[in-house]
Formats: C-alpha cells, sequence, structure tokens
C-alpha cells in the first residue's frame, strides 16, 4: 500500500525558503512509471499543480513557479523534497505531496497525502 506523507514548517517568513519533504513508503520513488509531485491548495481557492519528479530523476515545473521553485529527491530514503525561494504571503497554501502511473502533471485520481498547512507571515 504505497502511503505519502509531508512534513515540513508550518510557518514561513515573507523573502525565506520553503522546503517540504514528501516520505514515501509502499513503493520505491524510482519504480518504473511512478511520477511525483507537489500541489498546493491556498485558502478559498482550488488545486495548484506545482511540480513533478518522475522515477528517472527528471524534473517539470509549473511555467508560473518555475523560477522560485525545485524538486530534490534522496532515494536513499525514499523521499523528495519541494523548494520555494523567496516565498511571499499568497504562497500560503494546504501542500500536498502526490503520486500517479499516467504520467507528468497533475493527473486525475492521484494518491495524495494528507496535506501539511503552510502560512507565510512575518
Amino acid at each position: 500500500q504505497v502511503q505519502l506523507q509531508e512534513s515540513g514548517p508550518g510557518l514561513v517568513k515573507p523573502s525565506q525558503t520553503l522546503s517540504l519533504t514528501c516520505t514515501v513508503s509502499g513503493v520505491s520513488i524510482t519504480a518504473k512509471d511512478y511520477f511525483w509531485s507537489w500541489i498546493r491548495q491556498p485558502p478559498e481557492k482550488g488545486l495548484e499543480w506545482m511540480g513533478t519528479v518522475s522515477f528517472a530523476g527528471g524534473t517539470l515545473y509549473s511555467p508560473s513557479l518555475q523560477s522560485r521553485t525545485s524538486i530534490s529527491r534522496d532515494t536513499a530514503k525514499n523521499h523528495f523534497t519541494l523548494h520555494v525561494n523567496s516565498v511571499t504571503p499568497e504562497d500560503t497554501a494546504v501542500y500536498y505531496c502526490a503520486t500517479s502511473n499516467k504520467g507528468w502533471g497533475m493527473q486525475p485520481s492521484m494518491l495524495k497525502g494528507q496535506g501539511t498547512q503552510v502560512t507565510v507571515s512575518s
């Protein structure tokens, strides 16, 4: 059974870097055809796809976030990490990690973690 668990700070100051880690159990993040994504939902808004890292280590980012976002992975620890630079209050959201074997980006029926609230405030 595949499970994902987000971890990281709940409060980040403006201009700092937000880093969240998704720990995966039940499957290796290098398992063929698995894609690992970060998605967020700001208050009173819909889900926004941020970026994806593939089973082979390739990455793809939302054009609107590409300049500030990166995703790294640690295959030994079976986790992947989101980094968002220069955060502003508009980055306040519930952040989810998710997986799909249907390809890059947002996919129907993605398996998501429970989500973690991140607030950007001084």
